[in-house]
């Protein structure tokens, strides 16, 4: 943890929920400058293991789903304010897996089988991570689940990003990273899980390197802030990781951006797959984990531009 911290706690995984919910009672209170390192679950809840097959994925407890650590109560906290997140260290645990969920995804119709990839990587991160037959994924650990409690009342489904956080799935919540979420009830009562070694942006596939960790992070408060959704402000350069050798885009052309993004990530898929053998499953599930959409032109109607970026480095570096 950072020796800037006034004081640092741990918070175990025994102190988990699958839902956002403001009448949680807080599993700790900490004061602005403290730090706290959680211990997060995979997003299968548990219900993986490095023994699991395809089959398993299909059998999965969905309440189970995206557990998140939490919640802890930060004095001061009221609605309007804005609560900082430093993110300061991950120990990842050196397994993950990626899958192809049935009924989910970007081209959940065009994949309505089960895939599942295990991953074993260096949990200092330093090696690229293994997939099949040559290809290297670099490898950058985030929080895919971070948030505050919302200020309606009950138990709120843990899938949706809100815009008080959530499942935000936004790969550059990570190490030198400031998440700054909306307050929406006294004490934030903020939680965070769902822990990706790696991922694109858009995580196509639905499912990134989910991957059990600790994350040690630092919390700050900014009164009155009056927030309308999460903002957040990153140490250096976010894309230097998979620049190196280039890379290989697709675009999806046409008045919808869902269906240009469908386009773009089929059209990659196809090509992964003549010019490298992949199987269709094993294209997919790659693009999920390292490669980007990226929103290129929305002005000159009636058609956008929708273009996947694919970083040639996890195949030739």
């Amino acid at each position: 943890m950072s020796s800037n911290c006034k004081h640092q706690h741990t918070l175990h995984a025994v102190h988990s929920h699958c839902g956002w919910d403001n009448s949680l009672a807080p599993a700790l209170s900490v004061a602005p400058g403290e730090c706290v390192e959680f211990e997060i679950i995979d997003a299968s809840g548990g219900q993986l293991s490095a023994e699991s097959v395809a089959e398993d994925v299909t059998k999965f407890d969905f309440a189970k789903l995206n557990p998140v650590t939490g919640p802890i109560h930060v004095d001061g906290a009221e609605p309007g304010d804005a609560l900082a997140v430093k993110l300061l260290h991950f120990q990842p645990s050196g397994w993950g897996w990626t899958a192809i969920i049935p009924g989910f995804g970007l081209l959940a119709d065009q994949f309505p089988e089960p895939s599942l990839h295990h991953w074993k990587y260096d949990t200092g991160c330093a090696e690229p991570a293994l997939f099949g037959n040559g290809a290297k994924v670099p490898l950058k650990p985030f929080t895919g689940t971070i948030g505050v409690a919302p200020a309606e009342p009950g138990l709120h489904s843990v899938v949706p990003p809100r815009t008080v956080g959530g499942n935000m799935d936004v790969r550059d919540v990570a190490v030198g990273s400031t998440l700054y979420l909306p307050v929406a009830v006294p004490g934030a009562l903020f939680s965070v899980g769902d822990t990706h070694a790696a991922q694109g942006d858009g995580e196509v596939c639905g499912t990134a390197i989910e991957s059990p960790m600790k994350v040690a992070l630092q919390f700050e408060l900014i009164k009155g802030a009056d927030l309308p959704s999460p903002r957040l402000m990153t140490e250096g350069p976010v894309t230097r990781h998979l620049d190196a050798a280039g890379y290989q885009v697709t675009t999806g052309v046409g008045p919808d951006l869902w269906e240009g993004a469908r386009d773009a990530v089929r059209y990659m898929i196809d090509w992964l797959c003549a010019s490298y053998g992949m199987s269709a499953d094993e294209a997919y599930m790659l693009c999920s984990v390292c490669g980007d959409l990226r929103l290129s032109e929305v002005v000159d109607q009636p058609n956008w531009i929708v273009s996947f970026y694919f970083p040639r480095v996890v195949l030739e570096g």
